[in-house]
């Protein structure tokens, strides 16, 4: 399960320092090799839902083989890439090959729950917080040792053997017989909702597109997204088994409150994750292995949080404080510039470890008491969703700021939007009553 999850986490943020070399290799500018970020989100945030469903209606185990040998293919495509699109393509192949692991997990933890009669899964939950935090943060650090012994390609290839040890694993260890969910007498087209997925990627691919090109003239693509929008609203309410149903997501105020919150939390976090690193390596002139170190003490202080926090339900008042350490430390990078000494630029690092540690987990949470058990897998997809769509709007944001260069200008204001968005999670974590009964759900009766 941990390995599953990790592999979409390590992927995210091994790329951060890559980028740089990416687009030196192949005379790229931020504003394009941006791309290599969005396109693996555009493809998870589409594929986790999607995969969700799946694993709701046939079991995890199928789902999370064929989705994991994806990623082995993504990586050997990706290390053999001979230009910037060809990577691009093997992006977009190693996201749909990351969706299942995540989905698969906690349906997994949902259905050991009913098969046992024991609905307290806080430790496990927190242990693939902690693993999916130590990866995403070590990703960094990781990558640049990568490209200092191999090259970027280098971070490509590590995918191949940890497909391997994750294909071996989950066809010895994941259970063998599916938990199906199928209602009798339908095909099984009609309970996947093709034409409800279709419109649902028709929507993310124009709004990211949107997203990446803000400009006067793309208006049209936020047109082209509402239309995509409209639609599958109409389909998804008229539809006997919808992808999504609207009308229980509707009536769930809390759980679409987290959704919100989860949006705006992983803006902040992967602007920090993309925009500080290229920053480190442009403006402050680190070498990459030296600007994922820097990031290490999110590591230390995002692990030391959560293990000392994730067995207390106390989900409200870590995402409170998770909101403040998060305007914290949009505020000091303000104050960083190209001689800024190094001790500072750890300091940032280890006050954004805090809310690292504390609103993954809190989110996570959230959803696993929120959701409707019989779709859990979709809507941990959905959680998932979101925050990608959180780190495309981060992505924009990053090339929009930084345009030809990642220069101390462009990074203060990417500081600005950063600390716009931690706002609205405040104001959403203040005024969201719902998150004292999701407290009580988690509570032991």
């Amino acid at each position: 399960m941990v390995l599953g999850a990790v592999l979409n986490p390590i992927n995210s943020t091994i790329i951060a320092v890559a980028l740089v070399p990416i687009g030196a290799a192949f005379g790229a500018p931020p504003s394009q090799t941006a791309w290599l970020v969005s396109a693996l989100y555009l493809a998870t945030a589409l594929g986790q839902p999607v995969v969700g469903r799946l694993i709701d209606l046939f079991g995890p185990r199928r789902l999370f083989l064929i989705s994991t040998s994806l990623v082995g293919i993504a990586g050997i495509a990706g290390t053999l890439a001979p230009n910037l699109g060809s990577l691009i393509a093997a992006r977009v192949l190693l996201g749909f090959g990351t969706c299942a692991g995540y989905p698969a997990s906690m349906s997994l933890l949902r259905s050991e729950a009913e098969r046992t009669g024991r609905d307290s899964p806080g430790a496990i939950l927190t242990t693939l917080a902690v693993a999916g935090q130590t990866i995403a943060v070590i990703g960094p650090s990781l990558g640049g040792l990568l490209i200092d012994v191999g090259g970027w390609r280098a971070t490509s290839a590590l995918n191949i053997p940890l497909a391997a040890a994750a294909l071996i694993l989950g066809a010895r260890r994941l259970p063998a017989q599916a938990r199906p969910r199928r209602t009798g007498g339908r095909s099984i087209a009609s309970e996947l909702d093709l034409p409800g997925m279709a419109l649902f990627a028709a929507l993310l691919f124009s709004l990211l597109l949107f997203l990446m090109n803000l400009h006067a003239d793309t208006w049209y693509l936020l047109a082209i997204a509402a239309a995509a929008a409209a639609a599958f609203a109409v389909r998804e309410l008229r539809a006997a088994v919808p992808f999504i149903d609207l009308r229980v997501l509707a009536g769930n105020t809390p759980l679409l409150t987290t959704y919100g919150r989860a949006l705006v939390a992983y803006v902040v976090s992967y602007a920090f994750l993309y925009g500080f690193t290229q920053w480190a390596e442009e403006g402050r002139g680190l070498s990459p292995s030296q600007a994922g170190l820097v990031q290490l003490p999110i590591f230390l202080t995002g692990i030391a949080v959560s293990t000392l926090t994730g067995r207390h339900q106390a989900i409200r008042g870590k995402l409170l404080i998770g909101a403040v350490f998060q305007l914290a430390a949009c505020t000091l990078l303000l104050r960083l510039g190209g001689t800024s000494p190094i001790w500072l630029l750890l300091a940032v690092a280890l006050i954004f470890g805090v809310p690292q540690g504390l609103n993954s987990l809190a989110l996570q949470n959230s959803v696993y008491y929120q959701a409707d058990p019989e779709r859990i897998g979709t809507s941990s997809g959905l959680l998932r969703t979101f925050i990608y769509l959180g780190s495309m709007v981060a992505s924009a944001a990053s090339a929009t700021a930084f345009g030809q260069h990642a220069d101390t200008g462009g990074m203060h204001q990417l500081a600005w939007f950063m600390l716009g968005a931690g706002a609205i999670f405040l104001l959403l974590t203040v005024f969201d009553r719902g998150l004292r009964r999701v407290a009580a759900a988690g509570s032991p009766s």
